[in-house]
Order: structure tokens, then sequence, then C-alpha cells
């Protein structure tokens, strides 16, 4: 071999080994809609990804009022019974990367990416996204999801809430 194709080899397996190891990616678009109602307050929201035993394998968003005086919108977190009692009452609030702030009307992107929090290493298996709305003088609503993980392929499921909740959708890209 040359030294003119040793080099080239060489160039070549050094950009190979550079370029960046492709991770699955997970979004979750949630509509809040908008309700004609007297007295309207935001809605708080938590989603996560769930084991097939009803466990949470990641608490991916909890959206509250994180902002009101002595921690009090923490309060209401447990109105989200569903993610309540799967483990949001073990969690000490906020938590970074994960609490924000009441979502307003119209659409929420959220976007999580494997080996990443706090999506994580998310072994392989049968998963539901869940999404748990609820509002202060208001209803409340839970959607699941049923995906598999890692994905294969480029997918999209959706799920179409009836009050508190809009049209969610679920993107997954290996």
């Amino acid at each position: 071999m040359t030294f003119a194709k040793k080099r080239l080899l060489s160039l070549l397996l050094g950009c190979g080994l550079a370029l960046p190891t492709l991770a699955a990616d997970l979004a979750v678009e949630v509509e809040i809609p908008r309700l004609n109602v007297a007295e309207y307050h935001r809605p708080y929201v938590a989603v996560w990804v769930e084991r097939a035993d009803n466990s949470i394998a990641a608490h991916l968003a909890v959206l509250y009022d994180a902002k009101m005086k002595n921690g009090e919108g923490t309060k209401w977190l447990k109105d989200l019974r569903q993610w309540w009692r799967r483990g949001g009452r073990d969690l000490a609030m906020p938590v970074d990367g994960i609490t924000g702030a009441t979502p307003t009307v119209g659409k929420q992107k959220l976007r999580f990416a494997q080996g990443k929090a706090p999506l994580g290493d998310l072994p392989p298996g049968d998963y539901k996204l869940g999404i748990e709305a609820g509002r202060e003088v208001g209803g409340r609503e839970l959607l699941y999801i049923p995906f598999q993980w890692p994905p294969k392929q480029a997918q999209q499921a959706t799920a179409q809430g009836q009050s508190e909740l809009g049209h969610i959708t679920l993107e997954l890209k290996p």
C-alpha cells in the first residue's frame, strides 16, 4: 500500500470514529385547548413514560405554578392523580430539567433524546406515554399512548383529549 493510500485510509477511519453516535429521539406535542369558562386557570400537566407494570420509567415534564410563594404550587400536584400515585409524590419539587411553568393555550412541544436526562437510557421494551392535566375549578384528564422503545423506524402516534387536553402527538425517531 502506498503512502498516499495509507494516509487516505487513516483519514477516512479517523473521520468515521469522529462521527456522533445516533441516539433515539422522543418528541411530544401537547395541545392545551381554549376553554370558554367563567373562571379559567392554567392547567398543571405531567408527562411521563410508564412500564408495562404501570410504574414510571421516566418523568419527562411536570408543568405547574412553581413561582407561588412558599412553594404553594406543589400543593395541587396531587390532583394529577395517576402521575402522583405512580411516582410523582416521591419527587422533591422543583426538579431541574423536568419542571416548568404552567402551559398557555396552544401547542407545547417537548423533545427528549436517548441517553440524556430526563429520558436517560431507557431499556428496550413496551411502554406507554402518560399525559395528565388538571385545573383548579376545572376538570382532570388522562391520556396514554403506547409505544415501543427504541424505535426501529420513525413513527408517530396520536391521542385526542376531550376537555383539559387537546390533540397529543408522540413522534419517535431512531
